[in-house]
């Protein structure tokens, strides 16, 4: 059985381990696209969308990493007080 081209925000949230009051901030403030569906308004998320969000975020951490560098360069806690 394939997967389901559109997840419900509970769902999106069991994907990314938050809660769905998360995922729905995510999605009102435009970070995760997602139709409204029916007359009560149910969010759905398409999955594709979701694998896109997840790739922005790899991508993201990455380039925070790579400007913020954790080696033997960057100073420690300790260092930073002295």
């Amino acid at each position: 059985m394939p997967a389901p081209r559109f997840l419900q925000l509970s769902d999106v949230a069991e994907v990314l381990n938050i809660s769905a009051n998360q995922v729905y901030a995510l999605v009102r403030r435009g970070d995760i696209p997602a139709v409204k569906i029916g007359g009560r308004g149910q969010w759905r998320v398409e999955s594709t969308e979701l694998e896109k969000y997840i790739e922005r975020l790899y991508t993201e951490t990455k380039q925070f990493i790579d400007t913020h560098p954790f080696g033997e360069e960057a100073e420690t806690p300790e260092e930073a007080n002295t």
